[in-house]
């Protein structure tokens, strides 16, 4: 009876709305019968743009007390305080040069009142509001003008040239078209025209090793033998197999009864031991650093793996898992490359798409005083010098991306960020030190005696962590 009544009450309701349409059309002339289509708003956003690095100057601090002594051996004279009328502005007692120090005697109101002083001993003008002199000026690079704080962001703050006869400014309103100049003087907003520098405020230190810490995990209880784990890596790990397939594997060929929820436990326990050896080893690196990310899926969420390269010793340098693909996350894969430097080469250059996150990445590094240079392979096709030349590296890490994608596919994404890490962790330990590669001749990427020595994967996988376990038991002892 329910639905009769259900039926019934729509097919009214139905009714209603014609007869209202109907009214409302003869009322306003303008038919209501047709809804009106709600198309997309297709507002073209403005691409960020990375420009150079901005010119840095530093005050140099100054004591008041060795300026007045040397004006007293020049001019045969002491330089006398202030002398102030009954009208000047009064100056705070409070108050000292930032630069030299001196007390509020030998200071300035230089406008008024309006809060610029200036002082008699240093010849320096600041305001009260920023009494506490800047350690750094930043100028423009095409102009030499300082730059203005406009924005606070969270990680960051944005300076910009506000200067009209700046080159850069000039160049770039006078490269516009005719059709770009009435856009622009509509939508200023849509258009980069002056110089804008970042200035970034993260909580990271980079080039800072962390201690290794032993695991938690003793894989000397684990209920199998050695052997047996280093088989269930090999399929698992060398082969790209799933960790149902290797369990099925293991029942099938082997005989051992075992879960596919303990080879993902014995996953883990093997990645916490082998990832600060894999992290600290020495290697002997070229210089030919390439960088990209590729996708991979956690927890039903897309996520980034940071992959940069030895493009001459096919040696895998960092390969963090990030949430998101920002400038944050190139920064830690940048630092876990040049940690594992013994010395950062004056030539040092990373080549990577196009990406502007890595442009920032590398303004960051500049204000640690840490330098190198970033290349831009942009698009499919070499429409610039630069992509002309360095392309073949960029290709190179691309088809390290397919080689990680063919082991990953099986997985078919991971549960937690700590599964995902566990498995990357497991990739580059077989990639630099089990894997060969045909470009080294048939040799693996990182050549280990100890492990050259043993013909077969499962007992290199085992040699592998018995060294990782020793070279932690040394580290922390």
């Amino acid at each position: 009876m329910y639905p009769h009544i259900i039926t019934y009450l729509l097919t009214f309701i139905n009714y209603q709305e014609q007869i209202i349409r109907t009214l409302l059309t003869l009322l306003t002339g303008k038919s209501l019968f047709n809804k009106p289509e709600e198309t997309p708003v297709n507002k073209p956003y403005r691409k960020l743009q990375v420009d150079d690095l901005p010119m840095i100057e530093t005050y140099e601090k100054l004591d008041y007390q060795l300026l007045l002594q040397e004006f007293l051996e020049t001019n045969g004279k002491p330089l006398k305080p202030v002398k102030r009328r009954k009208t000047s502005t009064p100056v705070p007692t409070s108050l000292n040069c930032p630069r030299c120090g001196a007390p509020s005697d030998y200071l300035y109101a230089n406008n008024g009142g309006k809060g610029q002083y200036q002082c008699k001993v240093c010849q320096c003008l600041f305001s009260k509001k920023n009494r506490f002199l800047k350690e750094l000026i930043l100028k423009c690079p095409h102009c030499s003008k300082s730059l203005e704080k406009i924005k606070e962001r969270k990680y960051f703050n944005v300076y910009k040239c506000k200067n009209n006869n700046c080159s850069y400014y000039k160049n770039k309103i006078n490269g516009m078209s005719k059709k770009e100049k009435k856009q622009f003087k509509k939508d200023p907003q849509a258009f980069k025209v002056r110089y804008i520098y970042r200035e970034f405020r993260i909580d990271y230190k980079p080039l800072s090793k962390e201690s290794p810490k032993k695991p938690k995990v003793d894989l000397s209880r684990i209920y199998v033998s050695s052997h047996t784990l280093g088989l269930i890596l090999t399929y698992h790990v060398n082969y790209g197999l799933s960790a149902r397939k290797t369990a099925a594997l293991m029942k099938d060929v082997h005989g051992i009864h075992i879960s596919h929820q303990t080879i993902l436990n014995y996953e883990k326990s093997v990645a916490l031991t082998l990832k600060p050896y894999i992290d600290y080893y020495p290697y002997e690196l070229s210089g030919q650093f390439c960088g990209d990310e590729t996708y991979i899926r956690v927890n039903g969420r897309w996520h980034y793996l940071f992959f940069f390269f030895d493009a001459v010793k096919k040696i895998i340098l960092s390969y963090p898992v990030s949430p998101n693909r920002d400038t944050v996350s190139a920064i830690r894969a940048i630092d876990e490359a040049l940690v594992k430097m013994k010395k950062i080469p004056e030539d040092l250059t990373f080549i990577v798409d196009g990406n502007p996150i890595y442009l920032l990445a590398q303004h960051f590094f500049a204000q640690h005083d840490i330098w190198f240079d970033v290349k831009q392979v942009i698009g499919l096709t070499n429409e610039d010098p630069i992509s002309a030349e360095y392309r073949p590296l960029k290709q190179i890490i691309e088809r390290l991306n397919r080689t990680f994608k063919g082991n990953y596919r099986s997985t078919h994404g991971f549960g937690s960020e700590n599964g995902s890490v566990a498995f990357v962790t497991l990739f580059v330990a077989y990639f630099n030190f089990l894997r060969p590669h045909s470009a080294l001749e048939g040799k693996v990427p990182v050549v280990n005696p100890a492990l050259e020595k043993i013909t077969t994967m499962p007992g290199r996988w085992t040699k592998l962590i018995e060294l990782a376990q020793q070279w932690i038991i040394e580290q922390t002892a």
